[in-house]
């Protein structure tokens, strides 16, 4: 699925190696993008920008970052920079879940979440909009989620963040508009299908039944049935369905959009 919305167009996009950050790497390019794609997870990284190049013909460089580290995210924006001497669209997507009932909650992996998904989302937008206020204009996407809307047991760190998360959005939208900046965030509902759930080790599923988030819940498939009827359309968010709106957020299409946090969540948040 592909209309060249975005053809020729710089995308820089964190947590990319794998999962939705691979999948949206992919679809940028087919949309015409060339694309930086950072991530810390080299070999993956690698991977993913070799195979986004082959299938799309459009250049995909890989950049080891960690998105907590300003280093790391100036180097990014340098890399970006000094090999296409602009950057029109940055998609913000790295981060983290750690799932914990709030009395046993590690302070150290709860302050880990907020340092990957706050933090590092303000640097990411920082270098950002210098680089698009210099340009005066371009498109900054942040990667939420419905946790961003409403709370979620044996999730408050996760939960924080994305609330946090879309006050740094709104806040960025409204300083960098005079620069022709926009600035919106997407709020994915749960992508079921996906390793981030599915993973038999540490996926959300194996999470959220260790946690004892889901009431009565005994196996995977009780949390899997558990989500999948929370959702008026009666089935997970796919890569597609955010897919579609980010590129419809980079493009001219939504060029009187900024500070909006766009529901893909199947009905299941409609604030």
């Amino acid at each position: 699925m592909s209309s060249n919305l975005l053809q020729d167009k710089v995308c820089v996009l964190t947590g990319g190696a794998q999962g939705l950050g691979q999948a949206l790497s992919a679809r940028m390019a087919a949309e015409g993008c060339h694309v930086v794609i950072a991530d810390l997870k080299e070999d993956q990284l690698k991977r993913t920008a070799e195979s986004v190049a082959q299938q799309t013909g459009r250049q995909a460089l890989p950049v080891v970052c960690d998105v907590t580290k300003e280093d790391d995210v100036q180097q990014l924006f340098g890399v970006a920079l000094k090999t296409f001497s602009r950057v029109d669209v940055v998609v913000s997507n790295a981060a983290i879940l750690i799932a914990e009932p709030i009395c046993e909650a590690s302070a150290e992996k709860w302050r880990a979440v907020m340092n990957v998904n706050l933090f590092g989302n303000f640097l990411v937008l920082k270098h950002a909009c210098r680089i698009m206020r210099d340009q005066q204009g371009g498109s900054i996407i942040q990667i939420n989620s419905k946790s961003g809307k409403k709370g979620s047991a044996a999730n408050s760190a996760y939960a924080a963040s994305k609330f946090g998360g879309l006050g740094l959005v709104q806040s960025v939208a409204l300083e960098m508009a005079r620069y022709h900046v926009r600035c919106n965030a997407v709020c994915p509902g749960n992508l079921l299908d996906s390793p981030l759930w599915t993973d038999p080790q540490n996926g959300l599923f194996v999470q959220y039944l260790r946690a004892g988030k889901v009431p009565g819940a005994k196996t995977v498939d009780d949390v899997h049935r558990f989500y999948e009827d929370q959702v008026p359309l009666r089935r997970g968010c796919g890569y597609d369905d955010i897919g579609n709106v980010v590129v419809f957020l980079a493009s001219d299409l939504s060029s009187y959009m900024t500070g909006q946090a766009l529901n893909v969540t199947g009905g299941q948040e409609m604030r």
